[in-house]
């Protein structure tokens, strides 16, 4: 009888062996369908596609683009003031603003080719254009500079860039120079053009402080149509230039449109 019993156990140990290996064998290969299931899904669904935010609505969809907001100022304003302080007859007579210039020169650019790249995206940034790299027009050995080569960039605004670039720097750059009293007033050219000169380009907003690998200046020339630079001046001033020596500069103010309209 002991004999019975010990083989009926061994029988069932081998029996429950069985089972195990049977069922970790079928948990295995389920397994290893269930992920080839979902690496067909996966191959079988469409790619995802990339979303336009740009066709969302907003707030002022449906309504019409607002003009620069200086410009609005100088039609409103500005121009019915310079014609009664000079006694224009004719309205093609009072001066107005074509065009602003920024250049700035990198002479490191000629052992440092890569300084210029950084130059040209600053000035993007604060434009909100892209900048022309300018070529050397003669070589001169004694700088190890050769004809053709990029030491600079510029960037020439008009039309609504130029007159939202002027806003911004009225009112957000030029508080922020260094010990800033004013611009001074013999910078202009004798033909209505005023240029000044920026030590750092720290001043405008557009520019992170922490992404800044150096500080460099540039030119800003302001174009006028002004044929005498006392015109020019008066317009630069209207449209709130803060010049040396004003105790009270212009401050632009436009009336805001209602809502009704």
């Amino acid at each position: 009888m002991a004999t019975k019993e010990k083989g009926a156990a061994k029988g069932g140990a081998k029996g429950g062996a069985g089972t195990k290996g049977g069922g970790k064998a079928g948990a295995a290969k389920g397994g290893a369908g269930a992920k080839g299931g979902s690496k067909a899904d996966k191959k079988a669904g469409q790619p995802r596609q990339a979303i336009d935010f740009t066709k969302r609505d907003h707030a002022g969809a449906g309504l019409p683009v607002a003009g620069p907001r200086l410009k609005t100022h100088y039609e409103q304003t500005v121009r019915a003031k310079l014609a009664e302080q000079f006694g224009f007859t004719n309205p093609h007579q009072i001066p107005t603003l074509s065009k602003i210039v920024i250049n700035c020169g990198v002479g490191e650019a000629v052992k440092q080719p890569k300084l210029l790249d950084v130059v040209v995206e600053e000035l993007a940034l604060i434009s909100g254009q892209k900048p022309v790299r300018r070529k050397a027009k003669k070589s001169v050995a004694n700088f190890g500079l050769r004809e053709g080569q990029e030491i600079g960039a510029s960037v020439t605004m008009r039309g609504a860039r130029m007159w939202e670039f002027l806003d911004r720097f009225v009112t957000v750059a030029c508080p922020r120079i260094r010990d800033f009293r004013g611009l001074g007033t013999k910078s202009f050219d004798g033909r209505g053009n005023y240029t000044l000169g920026i030590k750092e380009q720290m001043i405008f907003p557009e520019i992170n402080y922490d992404m800044v690998e150096q500080i460099h200046g540039m030119d800003i020339t302001f174009v006028t149509t002004a044929e005498k630079d006392a015109h020019a001046f008066a317009l630069l001033h209207q449209l709130g230039m803060p010049f040396r020596g004003d105790e009270k500069p212009v401050t632009p103010k436009v009336a805001q449109p209602s809502a009704a309209a």
